[in-house]
């Protein structure tokens, strides 16, 4: 008796507290998105942002209870304070395209390059104060860009029709986009006619997604929508090749000069497909064979449908852009230049460059018998994996010489298939060489992660976030995941 009278207690105090923060939502907003579109400017030392359109529409697909992110990711935060009082009444943590184009030595040489970026915030009913901060070195927030926005200004573009060239497919619904986390899959290099195989992509990726932990345990909490704007032509740019596609939102390989790395700069096109569905986080699926994809947190993420390595593209980048979760591996060529700052920490939840016990970030899930930093087999790991990536990139330069050559499409496909079947070996002998590690299943602190060598540390000797050919993610990302997910959906 006890025990029930407990639990009611404990349900009468949540319940009173979720209906508390729901009169706040309805105090300040209404039901419908602000999509605040902007310019966003710079090199590696200096930035400007100027307010490009507002967009008012749908419904609001986030939370209507956790409006401030207490989640602390992200390079940039958007945020919104009501003009009247001052009051914070909406925040978001996210990274974006710009953050790591001023990592580049393009933009340390002093280059300036303007990127379209998107806010997505609950209309507020009343004046609102909209700023973009971004975070110092030392863990704190800046501003660097703020403006007035009245709802009642007739220049926000209000409610447009839908496209009726765009296809929306529900893969998963699961109810209220206010309870759940709600995720986008925008089709990229489809045509009309491969509008078929864009619902099977799209049906056999939502299996995938759902396949394994913790997104397994909490599938009622996520609803997924497909959204196709059919392209002119199938594919993407690969630019090392010589070859350009027109596509609905432009993406392309060899993003900031890495072959690999798919992302888009026309974020316009992007959002206003985006717009057809309630959203919290956005896929680009993209209609290729080739390995590509990236993710940047709360902006977007994409993938290659058709790759080997597909299925692991689509986790391991949602990794980042919806978990905030940060890339562990660091034998592979980026484009980044010291991409984290020396001497201070990660907001990532996954990496570290604490070597002190007490500091760790996932303490509570190291033993105490585990030795800080955790000794590991990286001599003869990092010995494997550079030599592979000299191999691999040989590869890969002669199958873009093929390409661009104009070469019999014969030869070609030998060269691709010869690429991935000593890549795929590659993968299966350094996950069977981790999975033999005496530190094998252990949480500690791992050298190396965030690409570099030295000065960082992963939780655990293997995880998606690491190495390709794993199947799961470490303790550290997996709890870090749920975290996000009852964020989302409450």
């Amino acid at each position: 008796m006890k025990h029930l009278l407990g639990t009611l207690v404990i349900c009468v105090l949540f319940c009173g507290s979720l209906a508390r923060a729901g009169e706040a939502f309805d105090r300040y907003f209404a039901d419908q998105t602000l999509r605040i579109d902007y310019h966003h400017a710079g090199d590696a030392e200096k930035e400007t942002v100027s307010l490009d359109r507002l967009y008012a529409y749908g419904t609001w697909a986030g939370s209507l209870v956790n409006l401030i992110d207490k989640l602390d990711y992200g390079a940039y935060r958007h945020a919104l304070t009501d003009a009247e009082s001052g009051a914070p009444i909406y925040a978001r943590g996210f990274d974006s395209y710009f953050k790591e184009y001023q990592s580049t030595a393009t933009a340390k040489e002093g280059t300036w390059k303007t990127f379209h970026e998107t806010a997505i915030v609950p209309l507020p009913k009343a004046k609102a104060v909209f700023s973009l901060e971004k975070r110092a070195p030392e863990g704190h927030m800046v501003e660097v860009f703020r403006v007035t926005i009245d709802p009642a200004d007739v220049a926000i573009i209000r409610n447009e029709g839908a496209d009726p060239t765009v296809r929306v497919v529900k893969s998963l619904d699961n109810g209220d986009p206010h309870t759940h986390a709600d995720i986008a899959v925008v089709g990229e290099g489809y045509t009309v006619a491969e509008e078929a195989k864009f619902r099977r992509d799209l049906e056999r990726f939502t299996k995938v997604f759902f396949a394994s932990e913790p997104c397994k345990s909490h599938k009622a909490r996520f609803n997924v929508y497909g959204i196709l704007k059919p392209s002119a032509q199938s594919g993407i740019d690969e630019p090392r090749h010589g070859s350009f596609r027109a596509t609905a939102v432009g993406a392309t390989f060899n993003s900031m000069g890495s072959e690999r790395y798919i992302l888009t700069e026309e974020n316009q096109a992007l959002r206003d497909i985006a717009r057809h569905v309630p959203y919290d986080a956005l896929y680009i699926m993209v209609n290729h064979h080739r390995y590509g994809g990236g993710g940047i947190y709360n902006f977007y993420c994409t993938f290659t449908a058709d790759n080997q390595w597909s299925e692991y593209l689509m986790v391991h980048e949602f990794g980042h852009s919806f978990f905030g979760l940060a890339d562990e591996y660091y034998t592979s060529a980026v484009a980044y230049e010291d991409y984290y700052a020396t001497g201070y920490e990660p907001a990532e939840p996954n990496i570290t460059a604490e070597s002190d016990r007490a500091k760790l970030k996932w303490k509570h899930l190291v033993a105490p018998e585990t030795e800080i930093p955790t000794p590991w087999e990286k001599s003869d790991y990092d010995a494997m994996d550079m030599a592979w990536q000299e191999t691999r990139r040989a590869l890969n330069d002669r199958v873009a010489g093929l390409r661009r050559s104009g070469a019999p499409e014969a030869e070609v496909k030998a060269a691709e298939a010869e690429y991935d079947r000593r890549d795929r070996e590659h993968a299966e002998k350094m996950y069977a060489y981790l999975s033999a590690s005496e530190r094998a299943g252990e949480v500690g602190a791992f050298e190396g992660a965030g690409y570099a060598s030295t000065g960082l540390y992963r939780p655990m000797v293997d995880c998606i976030m690491f190495t390709k050919a794993q199947r799961a993610f470490c303790k550290v990302c997996a709890e870090a995941m749920t975290r996000v997910i009852e964020w989302y959906a409450q």
